[in-house]
C-alpha cells in the first residue's frame, strides 16, 4: 500500500473551509449584489464575519476578499471594484489607505523547496495614506509604510519606505512622495 499523496492533503483546517463556504454565500448573496453607494452595508456584512473596520470604509461590490476575519482596517479605507485581498493570513489596511481596481494583496504562498508543497505566508500591511496603484501586487510579509505608493502593474516583494513611490516588475524606489500640509 502506497503513502497518502501529499498534496491531496487539505492545506487549510476544515474550520477555516467551512467559514469561507460561508463566507461565499454571503458574498454571493449580500456583499456583490449590493447598490455601488451602500459602503455602510457591505461593512456590515464583513463585520459579521469577523473584519474589523474604521468609521467610512468605501469597499466597493466587486472587491474579493478571501477571509473577511483576517482583514483589519481603519478609517476611510478605500478598496476598489476588481482589487483582490486573498488574505490568507492578516492583511492590515491603516487609515485613509487606497486599494485600487484589480490590485492584488497575496499574505500566502506555498514553499517550493518542500515536496508536500505546504502553504506559507505572512501578514500584509498598507500604511496610513498609502496606495496601491491599479494592477499592483503586494507580496506576503511585505508592508508599504506612511504615504508609500505603489504605482500601477508594480509587484512589492520587500517594504516600501514611507512616502516613497516605487514602480515595476520587481518594484524600484522612483523618488520621494512629496506630503502636502
Amino acid at each position: 500500500m502506497t503513502a497518502p499523496d501529499p498534496y491531496l492533503k487539505p492545506q487549510t483546517t476544515l474550520q477555516n473551509r467551512l467559514a469561507r463556504a460561508a463566507w461565499s454565500v454571503a458574498c454571493a448573496l449580500l456583499f456583490r449584489p449590493s447598490p455601488r453607494p451602500l459602503h455602510a452595508w457591505r461593512a456590515w456584512v464583513l463585520r459579521c464575519f469577523g473584519a474589523k473596520l474604521g468609521s467610512n470604509c468605501h469597499i466597493y461590490p466587486r472587491a474579493r476578499i478571501w477571509a473577511p476575519w483576517n482583514l483589519q482596517c481603519g478609517d476611510v479605507v478605500a478598496i476598489a471594484d476588481d482589487a483582490e485581498i486573498y488574505n490568507a493570513w492578516p492583511v492590515s489596511l491603516d487609515s485613509y489607505s487606497t486599494i485600487s481596481q484589480q490590485a492584488y494583496l497575496c499574505s500566502a504562498s506555498h514553499d517550493v523547496d518542500d515536496p508536500r508543497f505546504p502553504m506559507t505566508g505572512a501578514p500584509i500591511r498598507i500604511g496610513s495614506r498609502a496606495w496601491v496603484c491599479a494592477r499592483a501586487a503586494v507580496m506576503p510579509g511585505v508592508t508599504l509604510h506612511e504615504g508609500a505608493v505603489l504605482g500601477a502593474g508594480a509587484v512589492a516583494t520587500k517594504d516600501l519606505d514611507a512616502w516613497s513611490i516605487h514602480g515595476g516588475v520587481p518594484a524600484r524606489f522612483i523618488r520621494t512622495r512629496r506630503r502636502n500640509a
